[in-house]
């Protein structure tokens, strides 16, 4: 059972999704308790699911992946069988950072990032296109990345 967020809650929160690697008692003098205290709240967030993760944002120009392309797809087929082999499929390919259905146009949108646009074509003709159900694709080449990942806002 979730419980209600006051503002210590909130606050800490706020100070996890900023820099997930801060110490507990630099939270805890930040929310103003002990760190004690903040342990236990910090343990319950992630208990009831608040916090679901914690991981390192890794440069992707630093690694050779600075082309980030969206696609947004549509199935031949509208049916929960359908549904359920792309998303199956999608799950298994690391090239794929977000999935997500959507209304309007197309049935999934994409988020995917490559080393370069020769990369995508490949990934595009090896992988993306024999995905289960694939009618159609279209694809978006991100020319600047304005906000990207940003904190939810609350």
């Amino acid at each position: 059972m979730q419980s209600e967020l006051d503002r210590t809650d909130v606050k800490i929160l706020r100070l996890l999704q900023s820099d997930g690697r801060m110490g507990n008692a630099e939270i805890a003098k930040r929310v103003n308790t002990s760190a004690a205290t903040c342990h236990r709240r910090i343990q319950r967030l992630f208990a009831e699911g608040y916090v679901t993760g914690v991981r390192a944002q890794i440069s992707p120009q630093k690694i050779d992946m600075g082309t980030l392309v969206f696609v947004g797809v549509v199935l031949d087929r509208s049916t929960p069988e359908s549904f359920g082999a792309f998303e199956a499929a999608t799950r298994a390919l690391p090239l794929v950072l977000d999935c997500h259905i959507v209304a309007g146009d197309f049935d999934y949108i994409l988020k995917i990032r490559v080393r370069d646009m020769a990369g995508f074509n490949k990934f595009h003709a090896d992988k993306l296109i024999a995905l289960p159900g694939v009618r159609q694709t279209r694809t978006f080449f991100v020319m600047k990345e304005v906000v990207d990942n940003a904190p939810l806002a609350f």
